[in-house]
């Protein structure tokens, strides 16, 4: 169905595409999500970060479908996801990617991204096509028939989010993307990210500790600390924010960046 009116797809953008409402998730005695709601509009980029042990991977595994929820709702697309799995999770066009990607280690950079591919079609010779031209739009198609695991960690990490994209997702959520990467290294997924973001268009939330990434490509940032949202705005307000300093930015930060907050 077709827009109608002047305006209706800069409206459209404005409408939530994933909201979020009172998670709460228990492992047995302990709470590891506690009473978190927030939403993301259509192409918005938000950072997600906090501690070790904020409960930042394990809201990400409620809301791909990998855990299911103790308590609250989980809409996306205007679907209520809270009880599905995560394979029909993605079906509705939510992808998501891992600190390490191995699973599929021993097959080939094209194949690895056809997997995904294969979310939207049977065909094999659809799914390659489709997969060789992530790779072109990736700068992976010299790597094609690279083993996944012989590649460097940089090179995993790309191919991870091809494959990703290769679901055709609306949104992704990226889990450390950049962990372990060098600067150069890191520059280089930055570019990638805000090409999935401004280019294919499609909205990204992200795990991040590397917070000159974090800062500098986000929309929003929500900040997790002990299970509970503590912070949820702008990078300069969140960078500013009395609380998120004391758990987890540290003075330090905030002083050798004063110049980009101001």
């Amino acid at each position: 169905m077709g827009y109608c009116g002047e305006g209706a797809p800069e409206k459209a953008k404005l409408m939530a595409l994933l909201e979020v409402h009172n998670l709460t998730k228990y492992f047995g005695g302990l709470k590891a999500n506690e009473d978190i709601s927030f939403s993301i509009k259509k192409e918005e980029l938000v950072g997600l970060i906090g501690p070790n042990g904020a409960g930042k991977t394990t809201l990400f595994n409620c809301i791909a479908g990998l855990y299911p929820v103790s308590s609250g709702k989980i809409i996306f697309s205007g679907h209520d996801i809270t009880a599905l799995k995560d394979y029909e999770v993605a079906r509705l066009g939510l992808a998501r990617t891992f600190q390490v990607y191995v699973a599929s280690g021993d097959m080939t950079v094209v194949e690895n991204i056809m997997v995904g591919c294969f979310m939207r079609t049977r065909s094999r010779s659809q799914a390659k096509t489709r997969a060789e031209q992530i790779m072109k739009d990736f700068k992976l198609h010299d790597l094609s028939d690279y083993i996944l695991s012989e590649l460097p960690v940089a090179s995993q990490k790309q191919v991870a989010i091809a494959a990703a994209v290769g679901t055709d997702p609306k949104m992704l959520l990226l889990d450390e993307v950049a962990a372990g990467l060098n600067p150069s290294e890191i520059e280089d997924i930055m570019a990638t990210i805000q090409h999935i973001h401004y280019n294919m268009e499609i909205t990204v939330m992200l795990i991040e500790h590397v917070m000159e990434l974090v800062m500098k490509i986000s929309d929003r940032v929500i900040v997790l600390d002990s299970g509970q949202k503590i912070a949820d705005g702008n990078p300069e307000t969140i960078a500013r924010d009395p609380n998120v300093v004391k758990a987890y930015l540290g003075e330090r930060y905030v002083h050798e960046h004063a110049g980009e907050l101001t």
